[in-house]
This record gives C-alpha cells, structure tokens and sequence, in this order.
C-alpha cells in the first residue's frame, strides 16, 4: 500500500532532503510539576519522551551541536550551503511556562536560514492564546507544526496512564490550532495496557474524520523503560506486548484508515537501547524497519 511519509512530503515541498534537530526549550510539564500531577505519564522516562536531545546548552550550541551530529551522517553530494533543517522541540511540554520566554526562543530559532521550520512538542491544555497567535503569525514565514500526545480517545485508558487531560480538552486545542492556520500531528500509542486491537483502531479512526483532515500522525509502539512507573506495572503484572510481525500488521491497519494527505511522521519510534526493557526487538532499528517495509509493500 502507498502512503506520504514526513521523508516525501519535506523533499517534495523543499526539493531536497530535510533532517531534524533535536532541542530542547527547557520546559518542564504540569503532569511533573504538581500543577497536574508529580509523576508525569507513566511510559515517560526522565528525559521526558525526550532522551536523544541535547540538555543544558543556549540554542546556539544546541543547534550547532545538533547540525553536526545530522551533518556526519549526510551524504557529502549535498553541500553544507543547501542543508536544510527542521527544529524539533520534543521532550516534555514546549509551550507551557513564561510565553515570552519561549517567545523569544522560538524567533531566535527561526532566524537561522537553515531551519525552515518549527516543531513543538506540548499538550493540549498548554497552549494559550498568545502562544497560538505567535505561532501562527511565524507560520506565514517558515512552517510550523504544532504536535499533540493524544495517545488513545478511551478515557478509562487516559486516566491509567496519567495522561491528565480529557478528550474535549484535545478537540478544543485542535479547532483552536487549525483555526489559526497551523498543522497539527497527533501521537497515538499502540500498545497500552488494556486496549485491544479494536481500541486502537478506534482511536485512528477517530482521527480519519477530523475536519481539516489531519496534517500529520505518529504512530508510536509502547515502549516499557526502565524507572518508569509502566515498568513497575509491567514487572508487577507483565501485560501484552506486540511481536514485530504482529505490530507491523497492526501498522499496516491504520494506514489504511486514515485519509490519503495525511502525512505519516512515524511509523513506530525507538527508545533509548539503555533504557529499553521490551520489547527488545525494537532496539534492531535496521530489522524493524526492513520488516515493516516488506509487510507494507506486499499489503
């Protein structure tokens, strides 16, 4: 089956391709902070969904340290001068605290002429009108996308793993984003405790009848890591856990729920391999992704 990868759509509208950096903006959460709650959600390592970027360092550095980590793995057939990068905010929630701090942060970098544009990583309940005006103000210029931990539509699933908003909560900040021009990517799990197969599918399908229809989508395996409170549940009351070929089956199963345009960001996603406690499989990044390749292609 055919679908529009983020890797298509980018070198489609840049006529190159385009790498990712990842950053951080110094946010914390209201799931950490008290604000919600203290424990965050329960498959969330300290890193905050966010162990691969770099911690501590101003912009610059990060974004320098960030292109060279990306540069080194670049065919040298593309010139330093005609790089192109998209800045991704991922760990923990990237508009939540002083609004003209990020404010600031955010313009500082898009000024960098490499970075064509802006992901942000945050939730539902942190976006606030201010923050939403300026990013869809920086939208005219360089594109923006805004991207939400939906997770699963099942509330009883939402309260297990602390997920600390309600469903209408996520329907208001989509209308609110959308309304102002910006494009919206949604996580969903695969994999939670409890939800069969049907659960899951729901929660895609759910997603295929949003009007604007859905920018973009990650679908993201359950990764049980160490000093997670998931990985207590998971010792206490080890509970289902996909095998690769039953996963990409599943993968293959959204896909063909959503829309056409809907750009799939992800197809699965890898933890840290020093925190990964299951399913081990999905630390081969190379055997996952040939595999999900062949159960695509033949499908």
């Amino acid at each position: 089956m055919e679908y529009i990868s983020l890797s298509d759509y980018l070198k489609e509208k840049y006529n190159t391709k385009v790498y990712k950096l990842s950053l951080t903006s110094g946010c914390t959460c209201p799931n950490r902070d008290g604000t919600i709650s203290t424990g965050g959600c329960i498959f969330c390592s300290e890193g905050g969904s966010g162990d691969f970027a770099a911690k501590g360092l101003s912009i610059e550095k990060q974004i320098a340290d960030a292109k060279s980590l990306v540069d080194s793995k670049i065919s040298s057939k593309i010139p330093p001068e005609e790089r192109k990068y998209i800045a991704y905010f991922q760990s923990f929630t990237n508009t939540y605290g002083d609004q003209e701090r990020l404010i600031k942060l955010f313009d500082e970098v898009l000024s960098f002429k490499e970075i064509v544009g802006l992901s942000i990583g945050t939730r539902p309940d942190c976006l606030t009108d201010e923050m939403v005006n300026y990013l869809s103000l920086a939208n005219k210029n360089k594109e923006i996308w805004v991207e939400l931990g939906l997770q699963t539509i099942h509330e009883n699933t939402a309260r297990l793993i602390n997920r600390g908003y309600e469903l209408n909560v996520f329907e208001d900040a989509y209308k609110r984003l959308t309304d102002a021009g910006l494009k919206v990517v949604v996580h969903i799990i695969l994999g939670l405790p409890g939800e069969t197969e049907d659960d899951m599918l729901a929660t895609v399908k759910y997603l295929a009848t949003f009007n604007p229809t859905l920018f973009g989508v990650k679908l993201q395996l359950l990764h049980v890591l160490k000093g997670t409170k998931l990985s207590e549940m998971y010792e206490e009351n080890p509970f289902h856990i996909f095998e690769l070929e039953e996963y990409c089956n599943l993968v293959v199963k959204c896909l063909k729920l959503l829309p056409r345009e809907t750009i799939i960001h992800r197809l699965t996603g890898d933890g840290p391999k020093k925190l990964l406690i299951a399913p081990m499989w999905s630390g081969n990044k190379k055997l996952v992704l040939n595999t999900m390749r062949k159960i695509v292609a033949k499908s």
